[in-house]
């Protein structure tokens, strides 16, 4: 199979996804097993979230609360969880999902989700870092 042009993750990423983040995450799967990159990149989006069965915010919040039941995919959890906000999604509803898996994945999965939640809030909520200007030079 050829190396694909990964036309479903550029969908995906224009509807909800944390761009820059979920590019990088797949470049570094790509490195490692390309055909590997593709599955991962082609099942979920391109056959999964194009559906118009439910809406994408319905699908991230899903996803976040599947995500939080697995208890170790938390780099996963944290592109889902900055998707379901881009879809819509409050932050009281990420949480609410969260504390209800608490029921069926237990104290410690929750609380990882939980604190993984709070990297992303925290995240979003940093002032903007400018690139220095680059090639200027004060004068003296």
């Amino acid at each position: 199979m050829s190396t694909p042009p990964f036309t479903s993750a550029a969908w995906h990423r224009s509807e909800s996804s944390s761009g820059p983040m979920a590019d990088a995450y797949i470049r570094n799967i790509k490195s490692l097993a390309p055909e590997f990159a593709w599955v991962n990149v082609t099942f979920p989006f391109a056959e999964l979230y194009p559906r118009n069965v439910i809406d994408l915010k319905t699908r991230e919040l899903c996803t976040v609360a599947a995500l939080t039941v697995q208890g170790f995919s938390l780099p996963e959890l944290k592109l889902h969880i900055r998707a379901a906000l881009r879809c819509g999604a409050s932050r009281g509803e990420v949480a609410e999902i969260i504390t209800q898996m608490i029921a069926y994945c237990g104290f410690p999965a929750a609380t990882n989700a939980l604190m993984t939640m709070k990297q992303v809030f925290d995240e979003a909520d940093a002032p903007e870092k400018k690139p220095k200007s680059a090639g200027r030079r004060k004068r003296k």
